[in-house]
């Protein structure tokens, strides 16, 4: 009688799950891909489903009006810009709130080495406030310099705030965590493991990147507080990154995507309040676009989607984890057949074998269609980098993949400016020069056993 019952119980739950995923809007190899795993794996399909599969669009987190800093639209500029870049700047302002802000002054940090001269150097300045946000913060030199720093800082009257992904950040130690707290710095985990909120919460994590101080200078990018940027690793070797110093009221805005985070892991009501001057002011037009799962609608998919469509000459892609949805995919393929330049760069190395097949699954047909893609041979390559036509750019935190579309907290910076992606590309074009370019006739007679793979990897790939 039991074993009835719990068939009975098994169909019933996935019936629901069924209803939920029609409902919800999921696209249909999502659904298909869910409905196999939960027929096929018994009980361990639905367990799937609730930890990883749910639809957070549906659940606003940031709902709470003490998540909600104000930006002023007033300082928006689209002076100079072409018909293209308007149309992404209203895209991303519609959605996002934050206008394009035209007094900055950025600066490109290519490595971690340069990258964290320029963070500790912005940071020994700080007068008022510093706010940190990582998806990775890992023990260790980095790590040690900066709990140094923080002592030096709250002895001086400076306000110190900390988030850190709980997944991402892992093996931070509660000891630290401790050593961090006794010296007075406000340390928050996004997300944290708990009774009751594990499973709606362990697939959605926070992959941003973000330092501010004092409000008018900030720090965005791929690079993770971790001792591989400056010494690498056994396996994969150097990482090499890109980072983005922020000077002016793009800092604003990044810290604004800050206290809305950190009002929602506090929950606290902090204001993210303009500086009253800004020290190095410019004149490069940025916008700061900032998504979630919980969005009405995948941005920074949209972002990516819009960029590639908006190509006339060229469109240059730097990212580890290119598993493109399908709209990507046919911007891609159809960018490339109608003449433009679409150039793809992924690391030689992989982190992950499992992703590097994802990533790998969609070569032969990107290659049929003239995208030209680039393994880079040296060390690991985790930059997240799109330049357009030597006008506008984005960098950030974002990957191409449905984990940065549809489940993570990223945030991006969108440059309207012909120096920076001329230069962008600039660099983009001397790394093909050191990497490997991938011959569609070659690639496509590669072992059979490679293509079994990719596909494997492909066919779960809409659940990753």
């Amino acid at each position: 009688m039991l074993i009835p019952t719990l068939i009975t119980l098994y169909i019933l739950v996935a019936i629901s799950i069924v209803i939920s995923l029609l409902l919800n809007g999921v696209r249909p190899s999502k659904t298909l891909a869910w409905l196999l795993a939960i027929f096929t794996i018994p009980v361990g399909g639905i367990i799937l489903y609730l930890l990883l599969g749910r639809n957070r669009r549906k659940q606003k987190l940031y709902s709470i009006a003490l998540n909600k800093p104000e930006v002023s639209q007033g300082d928006e500029d689209l002076s100079g810009l072409s018909n293209r870049s308007r149309q992404i700047s209203r895209l991303i302002s519609k959605h996002t709130g934050f206008p394009v802000s035209a007094n900055n002054n950025i600066k490109l940090l290519r490595n971690g080495e340069e990258t964290f001269s320029s963070i500790f150097e912005a940071l020994q300045k700080s007068e008022k406030y510093i706010h940190l946000q990582y998806y990775i913060f890992e023990e260790g030199e980095l790590a040690d310099r900066l709990l140094e720093l923080f002592c030096t800082k709250k002895a001086a009257g400076v306000s110190i705030r900390l988030i850190y992904d709980n997944i991402g950040s892992y093996s931070l130690s509660k000891k630290y965590l401790r050593k961090l707290k006794e010296t007075g710095v406000e340390v928050y985990s996004f997300f944290p493991f708990r009774l009751g909120k594990f499973i709606s919460s362990l697939n959605y994590r926070n992959h941003r990147k973000i330092i501010v101080v004092d409000g008018h200078t900030a720090f965005t990018g791929g690079i993770n507080v971790s001792d591989k940027y400056l010494k690498g690793d056994t396996a994969l070797g150097t990482w090499h990154d890109m980072h983005l110093k922020i000077c002016g009221q793009g800092a604003h805005h990044l810290n604004c995507v800050f206290v809305q985070d950190w009002n929602l892991v506090s929950q606290q009501s902090i204001e993210a309040i303009a500086p009253l001057q800004i020290p190095e002011k410019g004149k490069v037009k940025l916008q700061v676009l900032a998504t979630g799962p919980d969005d009405d609608f995948p941005l920074m998919e949209q972002l990516y989607f819009s960029l590639i469509n908006s190509a006339r000459k060229h469109v240059y892609i730097t990212n580890p984890y290119i598993i493109p949805s399908h709209a990507i995919q046919i911007a891609l393929q159809t960018a490339a057949l109608s003449g433009v330049d679409v150039r793809l760069m992924v690391s030689a190395k992989a982190d992950s074998t499992l992703v590097s097949w994802c990533v790998q699954s969609y070569f032969q047909r990107f290659l049929k269609a003239g995208v030209k893609i680039y393994l880079y041979p040296e060390g690991f390559l985790h930059s997240k980098i799109i330049t357009v036509d030597n006008k506008l750019a984005t960098i950030g935190t974002a990957n191409v993949d449905d984990r940065s579309f549809q489940h993570n907290y990223e945030v991006n910076a969108v440059i309207y400016n012909r120096n920076t992606a001329g230069h962008l590309s600039e660099i983009f074009l001397r790394d093909c020069e050191k990497s490997e370019q991938l011959e569609f006739e070659v690639f496509r007679q590669r072992p059979w056993s490679h293509k079994l793979a990719e596909g494997a990897a492909r066919t779960i790939s809409p659940l990753l």
